[in-house]
């Protein structure tokens, strides 16, 4: 048994999007052997930022701030508040947009290296391939 604190991870834990859409705190890793990988995502104000996880599965709750999250393929949209929980288990291409400075906790499936940044397409590299 652990308890792990945001403010205490380590450097290698912290990731930053290239183009600012966000800061991912990873407390939970592949690595760490519990079959998906635990995150503290601060995104920016802004975008529409445009993700597509085509080889994970992610449940986001939303903390603090407002979003909206759009399903590129229906135009289906939601609004993303505290208290929210969005699934996305299809794969399917979707946008966010950050009304303002917005906190999720997301769970990834299988689980996140560390290392992992979106592609120009918006999506993760599978696991365990070598990120460039």
């Amino acid at each position: 048994m652990r308890t792990l604190y945001l403010d205490e991870l380590s450097d290698d834990r912290l990731v930053e999007c290239p183009k600012g859409a966000f800061v991912s705190s990873r407390f939970l890793l592949a690595s760490d052997g519990m079959g998906f990988s635990l995150h503290h995502t601060r995104i920016a104000r802004g975008g529409p930022y445009v993700w597509h996880y085509k080889h994970h599965k992610e449940a986001c709750y939303c903390v603090s701030g407002r979003g909206l999250l759009t399903d590129t393929t229906t135009g289906q949209a939601w609004e993303i508040v505290p208290g929210a929980c969005y699934v996305l288990d299809d794969n399917k291409k979707h946008t966010f947009l950050a009304f303002e400075e917005t906190v999720l906790i997301s769970v990834f499936n299988p689980p996140c290296t560390g290392t992992e940044v979106h592609r120009a397409d918006g999506s993760y590299a599978p696991t365990g391939e070598v990120q460039s």
